[in-house]
């Protein structure tokens, strides 16, 4: 949709592209009303797309007549028409309402908040100004006349008889999801729950009167306690793994590697540096020497050609948890860092996909990815590829295990590893030579940091 093109006459706004790739965005909350007058480059809409939050800015001067049909919680197709103008005339709604939003208005509006998206998406049409990134509204009560929710939850705020627009909205850009309904509820009734939201099936004698804990929990007929709709980021993580599930041809081999030695080494850059650093970073070294040995699997594929791209750089993807989903930032030329400069890498990119900082162009072009699930106390896995990637490495848990060598008990450290890999691209033999090229790195430190 690089090519989109406004109205010559400017009689409506059409959504244009918000970043590569980007075919769709949710609306998060309208800025403007219909009948108002807005500024050239005032913002119209807060919008999310499955990377970024982005203020959405008026193209030209003039008075919104409608907002185009969409109501906030509107999946919009990119090129649908977002607003619809009348040019040159004035406002016909008084500037007081309270849910206009001038130019000066929505920056006094500013927060700051653990979410917060910085930084600009650049926007490949023609129109006076980029689009920017910004935070999300601060979780605090909700101030709006009409609050934030699903469908579902306000439901379920109507059947316990709640004005929903009293409910502080502590979600995702201050929504109110169906927790914060029964705190309310808890709250205003001093812990009595509406007979609506318990429907015993089974009736209860009691021969002596119990206190029992009033736990308040609204749910639909059908069990359901909030409905959570798949879009954003969760919607593109469950498009990209389902199309690498059955794309790519999995397999999977595991093994255990004794990283005795190297958590000695990890200990003493430690105290060298004066800071924490984990594993990752020697692992993630020792994959960037690994890929070197093996190029089958620092390749991307192409199936629409049915080509396979051997990368004649490593750009290492690193798996990151976030409140948002699941994102893959990438080190680019990874194997050119020193442990250090890798093990501060890896903290900038956690950071920035943690706050959505992170730039959209630091989260593609990988050609291999590691997931260190041992952080949440997993050992082995079954990881899905970062398709067109055609392996992905898991690093498990590290655990203490009494071990031998040369008849020799000892209490070592074992690490548990997971690589899967795309069978079209990737044999067996080849796929275990390179874990077993891992395995042999680690085990002897040296060959990844020296001596």
């Amino acid at each position: 949709m690089a090519g989109l093109k406004q109205p010559a006459d400017k009689s409506h706004f059409l959504l244009p592209d918000l970043g590569e790739g980007v075919h769709e965005a949710e609306l998060i909350k309208w800025k403007v009303n219909p009948g108002q007058r807005v500024e050239e480059h005032q913002t119209l809409a807060e919008m999310e797309t499955d990377k970024a939050l982005v203020e959405v800015p008026s193209p030209w001067t003039g008075v919104v007549m409608d907002l185009g049909g969409h109501s906030e919680g509107d999946i919009v197709n990119v090129g649908d028409i977002l607003v619809n103008y009348k040019i040159g005339e004035a406002s016909t709604t008084p500037a007081e309402n309270g849910n206009s939003t001038s130019a000066i208005e929505s920056k006094s509006e500013e927060r700051e908040d653990a979410g917060t998206v910085v930084g600009s998406v650049g926007a490949a049409v023609s129109i006076p100004e980029q689009f920017t990134r910004r935070e999300h509204e601060s979780n605090g009560p909700a101030t709006a006349t009409k609050a934030l929710a699903t469908p579902a939850v306000r439901r379920i705020a109507k059947e316990a008889g709640i004005d929903i627009n009293r409910v502080p909205g502590n979600g995702r850009g201050g929504r109110v999801t169906a927790t914060d309904v029964q705190a309310f509820i808890s709250t205003s009734t001093g812990g009595i729950v509406p007979a609506i939201a318990v429907r015993p099936s089974i009736p209860h004698v009691l021969t002596a009167p119990v206190a029992l804990p009033i736990e308040p929990v609204l749910v639909t007929e059908d069990g359901t306690s909030q409905v959570i709709p798949i879009r954003g980021i969760r919607r593109k993580i469950a498009q990209a793994l389902e199309h690498s599930v059955k794309t790519a041809v999995h397999f999977t081999v595991c093994d255990e590697v004794d990283v005795t030695a190297l958590n000695a080494k990890r200990l003493e850059y430690a105290r060298v540096l004066g800071q924490k650093i984990s594993l990752l970073p020697f692992i993630m070294t020792a994959c960037c020497r690994a890929l070197r040995m093996h190029p089958a699997l620092n390749a991307n594929v192409d199936d629409t050609k049915n080509e396979i791209h051997l990368k004649g750089v490593i750009n290492l993807g690193v798996a990151v948890d976030t409140d948002h989903g699941l994102m893959v930032p990438v080190i680019e030329k990874a194997d050119r860092l020193s442990i250090v400069q890798m093990s501060e890498a890896i903290g900038a990119i956690a950071a920035g996909s943690r706050d959505r900082s992170i730039e959209r162009e630091k989260l593609s072009g990988g050609t291999f990815t590691i997931s260190n699930v041992g952080s949440y106390g997993g050992m082995f896995a079954t990881p899905i590829i970062n398709y067109p990637e055609v392996a992905i490495l898991a690093a498990g848990r590290a655990k203490e295990r009494v071990m031998t060598k040369n008849g020799t008990f000892y209490a070592g450290l074992m690490l548990p590893l997971s690589l899967s890999c795309d069978h079209r691209v990737v044999d067996g033999a080849e796929g275990t030579r390179f874990l077993n090229t891992i395995a042999q790195l680690l085990e002897n430190p040296e060959q990844i940091v020296g001596a």
